[in-house]
């Protein structure tokens, strides 16, 4: 009986991952192990739909491997989208590397695979899922937060510019968002940032965006932010626009604390008297 991947549960092991060839899917595991890239720890594992894929290679890798790499279509995969091309070969989700005495299994499959491609071209929505929520994860400047349908931007008093103390902290529904623009915390000035519907182009430096948390220090590493932009951008490309949700009562306790750092810029003169009052009276409000 000839050995084709019509019969479900093929599965091919690498480095770091397997891949389960199934007749309408490439079912992506990824190990656990400490020399795996957390990002593929995070990510846990991923179906990929055959309708996401358009081509298929098998190249030569480093010290005698060879590399099977899926390219996703465009638009197909938030994550990837997301990444906007940013991530680093090694922590390319869609790569299996694998020793270089696999080769001429890797390359069977590859070719098994390529005769069931079907698609090419942008894709008109994801068909890959996103990582599931809720998420979260801490930046320089902030906690972030994401239930499904709200981000919200906590500030942190060591880390936030007195412009984000002043705006205060910030809740997003989905409905409100055109997108995200994620910039890895492995280049220089990572950030997440929130693109809002008729907002038009950002303006303001990251670390002096209210809709944006800044990565640095070991704060926002991929493996947290990107799969958090990721489904932030799954969330908004899926939904309509709706009013934003009330924020809830704050704990008196934090609130106090707001004002005592509001008066701490106040008296470094970072805050005139005007904004002072405002901001006390909106904190306030909020008991």
């Amino acid at each position: 009986m000839p050995h084709t991947m019509s019969r479900m549960g093929d599965v091919l092991a690498g480095f770091h991952a397997a891949w389960e060839f199934e007749s309408d899917s490439v079912l992506i595991r990824y190990e656990r192990g400490i020399r795996t890239p957390k990002l593929f720890q995070a990510l846990g594992e991923r179906r990929v739909p055959l309708e996401a894929i358009a081509g298929v290679t098998l190249t030569r890798g480093k010290r005698g491997t060879v590399v099977l790499r899926v390219e996703p279509r465009p638009g197909a995969d938030p994550l990837m989208e997301a990444a906007a091309g940013q991530l680093k070969e090694s922590g390319d989700p869609y790569r299996l590397v694998l020793p270089a005495d696999r080769e001429v299994l890797a390359e069977y499959y590859a070719d098994e695979l390529r005769t069931l491609l079907t698609e090419s071209g942008p894709a008109d929505r994801f068909l890959v899922d996103p990582p599931e929520g809720p998420l979260s994860f801490k930046a320089y400047d902030g906690k972030a937060t994401f239930d499904g349908r709200t981000v919200n931007f906590r500030w942190f008093w060591t880390g936030a510019s007195s412009a984000k103390w002043k705006a205060g902290d910030q809740s997003f529904s989905v409905g409100e968002l055109n997108g995200v623009e994620w910039r890895s915390p492995e280049v220089f000035e990572g950030h997440l940032r929130l693109l809002q519907r008729d907002a038009g182009a950002p303006g303001a430096q990251a670390d002096q965006d209210p809709a944006a948390v800044v990565f640095g220090l070991g704060y926002g590493p991929v493996h947290e932010s990107l799969p958090f932009a990721a489904a932030v951008l799954a969330a908004v490309r899926t939904s309509s626009p709706v009013a934003a949700v009330p924020a809830p009562r704050r704990d008196p306790a934090d609130i106090a604390e707001r004002i005592r750092h509001l008066g701490e810029l106040h008296q470094a003169g970072l805050v005139t008297d005007e904004e002072f009052s405002v901001k006390k009276a909106e904190l306030l409000a909020e008991l």
